[in-house]
């Protein structure tokens, strides 16, 4: 958390997507319906028209602001809401100002616009109140809590771990760093964009497996290798987004933008449970920058991990598939 040395309020902003819209490379304008954005998961996906010519989007924006905030006796004047996206990969930051909706009213609204050719995947969209506190314009006095992911490629509005998933010939792929792993059926790259997961067609039959609609026996094996499929790509992206945090000045880690903070996010409260993230964010980085206490929080880390990957679902459903299959087998 934060300490500022003026007054703020202490609840976030509100904040929903209204409507979206494409520009269209002739000029006209296509209005998305309702299944291009979700309240629930607060994420727009502007692939869901299925159109590959389209310039820019406009984002219609509604942000209300906690109680308090037009308070007679409030420690800020000249309020401003500004709705940003921003973008890590593109180093992109858009902002626009939102107006009232009425004098009385704490709902603010607007609309951003985002440039197709600034954007590769996803940028984040918040929401931030300002004011004049002692004299000083622009300062900070509350903010979204959650951001908005609006993905640019996506067909469907979830704000979840996406993975790439490539299949790959670890000896014979021309990408060289895959040769030293030739003996392993899969392998996490954390390092791009999205974070992919290469399956080594070296092994006969492990991507005909992954791929299969079979059914009995075959299906729960199917499940399980993906269970532990995910189990290690959940750990591996824990590790590469707590291993590249930003410092502030004073020492406390910053959630990142990407999704790297949804993998945080996600994760933190099985790794520290019963804190804030935030605090949960802090513990976990002074553990792996201090001399002590890193190495017990890798088995919390690998409970998390598994929970995501809903291991033991899988494995139940693995060993009452054999318990059935040997009953049948013995009548």
């Amino acid at each position: 958390m934060k300490i500022y040395p003026y007054k703020r309020l202490s609840r976030p902003i509100t904040l929903r997507v209204t409507s979206v819209s494409l520009k269209l490379s002739d000029g006209t304008r296509e209005p998305l319906d309702t299944s291009a954005y979700s309240v629930q998961e607060q994420a727009v996906a502007l692939g869901v028209a299925g159109r590959a010519d389209w310039v820019s989007a406009t984002i219609g924006i509604s942000a209300t602001l906690p109680p308090g905030a037009d308070a007679p006796d409030a420690a800020w004047s000249d309020l401003t809401v500004l709705a940003v996206l921003t973008d890590r990969d593109t180093n992109v930051r858009t902002s626009t100002v939102l107006t009232r909706d009425r004098e009385d009213s704490r709902d603010w609204s607007g609309s951003l616009e985002l440039h197709r050719d600034e954007h590769l995947g996803r940028a984040f969209l918040s929401a931030y109140a300002a004011g004049t506190v002692d004299g000083v314009r622009g300062r900070s006095i509350t903010e979204t809590d959650r951001n908005w992911i609006v993905d640019t490629v996506s067909d469907e509005p979830v704000r979840g771990l996406r993975l790439d998933v490539r299949k790959a010939s670890f000896s014979k792929s021309s990408r060289e760093w895959l040769h030293a792993y030739a003996d392993a059926p899969w392998l996490a790259d954390t390092t791009a964009r999205v974070p992919t997961v290469f399956v080594n067609t070296d092994m006969d039959g492990i991507f005909g497996l992954l791929d299969s609609n079979g059914s009995g026996v075959e299906s729960k094996v199917r499940d399980l290798l993906v269970a532990q499929m995910a189990t290690d790509v959940w750990t591996a992206v824990f590790h590469s987004a707590i291993g590249d945090l930003e410092v502030e000045p004073g020492g406390g880690p910053v959630f990142p933008t990407d999704w790297q903070g949804e993998v945080l996010r996600e994760m933190l409260p099985d790794v520290v449970p019963g804190v804030h993230v935030e605090e949960a964010l802090r513990q976990v980085h002074r553990r792996r920058t201090g001399d002590s206490g890193w190495g017990e929080l890798q088995t919390r880390i690998h409970y998390a991990a598994v929970r995501r990957a809903e291991a033991a679902k899988a494995v139940g459903y693995m060993i009452r598939s054999l318990e059935r299959k040997n009953r049948e087998s013995e009548t």
